[in-house]
């Protein structure tokens, strides 16, 4: 998810207008949208009801970026541990919509309030990160806006979920099949945002898993630390302001940026920064950096953060009762992890996602191109409804479950 802030040049009674034109109307015949969630570059966000139940609504301008469609068919072609539920996607009237799982607070919304996060809570998140990251990159995916907008905790008896959203600067870094990763390409644009992108995103490398890792590395640090070092710099534009942040990574070591913090930090960042292009990361090696603070302070990974309220653990703790009733006892609520998760999705079938340049249609979504160019996110949109006929298309039973 971009930035939830309302931009200093918006017209408010423009904002106004829009907002009640989007209130008023029932989209796809059944989705009321009653409160908005979020604006950014990409669009609005609003929570709406239907038959009782809530989910998000993601409204794109047909004639914007155009981002939202490969988003869609990304997260229908996921469709695992940490990802948000998508329902369905098309357009109604002059947007494009996404329906999706309706979430709770963004990290960076959470972090607003909170000013930093604890040691604990911070390396619980860590673990969470990893192995959705780890999950998204089996599937051939690189996500290239990791930051903390776009993690956001579930909702009631998924309160304590991480999950990761903003796929629409996602793409495919290696062939499905074969497993070759695409070349290396230089002299690129930065994708995703220059505060917690890698120091090879900013020189214009083409990224790949390490620069994902890379980030989260840069999130950590500014989940405790409560600010980064090139916060704040002063610039005449923006290709500037990229160029400063670049050499302040650079010349601001993994020492000085975790210092204070345990050592698995620095080593983290360190480890990430010496990727190769190509080489799979050790995600397992990562997750046990934190998992070993965490023991070593004798904490417990009970998903306790923060933020917990005791509305959040009595939700928690009945959900819990209700699955050990339903499984007759037979259910280790320990071994019920992210990481058997994970297990259960990391050998499907990737047959429906092997093109690097396809278009071709999938569950009733259309494809995005898993390796086109940055600039591609200016095309307008070309008129062409063949695809969804001005109605809600649906991918699959499976994503009405909430």
């Amino acid at each position: 998810m971009a930035e939830n802030k309302i931009t200093a040049e918006s017209n408010p009674s423009e904002e106004e207008s829009e907002n009640n034109e989007i209130t008023s109307k029932l989209f796809f015949n059944k989705y009321k949208c009653i409160k908005k969630l979020g604006e950014g570059s990409f669009g609005m966000i609003y929570k709406a009801e239907y038959n009782g139940n809530y989910y998000a609504l993601k409204f794109e301008d047909r004639n914007g970026q155009n981002l939202l469609e490969s988003e869609a068919a990304i997260m229908k072609y996921l469709e695992g541990p940490n990802i948000p539920n998508v329902k369905s996607y098309g357009y109604s009237g002059k947007y494009n919509i996404l329906v999706m799982e309706l979430l709770d607070k963004s990290l960076e919304d959470l972090f607003s309030k909170l000013k930093h996060f604890s040691l604990k809570t911070t390396c619980m998140l860590a673990v969470q990160m990893l192995t959705v990251l780890e999950f998204i990159h089996t599937r051939h995916i690189i996500h290239r806006d990791i930051k903390p907008d776009n993690f956001v905790m579930g909702l009631k008896k998924n309160s304590q979920t991480l999950y990761l959203l903003d796929f629409g600067l996602a793409k495919k870094y290696r062939s499905s099949t074969t497993l070759i990763q695409y070349p290396m390409i230089n002299k690129k644009k930065l994708t995703g945002t220059a505060r917690y992108a890698s120091i090879n995103a900013l020189r214009g490398l083409e990224q790949s898993r390490r620069d994902d890792l890379e980030a989260v590395g840069y999130v950590l640090m500014y989940l405790l630390r409560g600010s980064l070092p090139w916060q704040g710099l002063q610039a005449k534009n923006k290709e500037e302001r990229y160029k400063k942040i670049m050499q302040k990574k650079i010349e601001t070591n993994s020492y000085d940026l975790c210092y204070g913090f345990p050592s698995e930090f620095e080593r983290y960042v360190e480890y990430c920064k010496g990727l190769e292009y190509t080489e799979e990361p050790r995600y397992e090696m990562l997750r046990e950096g934190f998992t070993r603070v965490i023991r070593r302070e004798h904490w417990k990974f009970d998903y306790i953060y923060d933020w917990t309220t005791e509305d959040d653990l009595r939700e928690r703790n009945n959900n819990e009762k209700l699955i050990l009733k339903n499984d007759n006892g037979n259910n280790d609520l320990g071994k019920r992890s992210y990481r058997n998760s994970f297990k259960n999705h990391k050998n499907r079938n990737d047959d429906d996602f092997d093109g690097r340049e396809s278009k071709e249609k999938h569950n009733g979504f259309i494809k995005g191109n898993g390796d086109s160019d940055d600039n591609d996110r200016n095309n307008k949109y070309n008129g062409n409804d063949k695809n969804f006929s001005g109605k809600e298309t649906v991918c699959c039973s499976g994503c009405y479950v909430y």
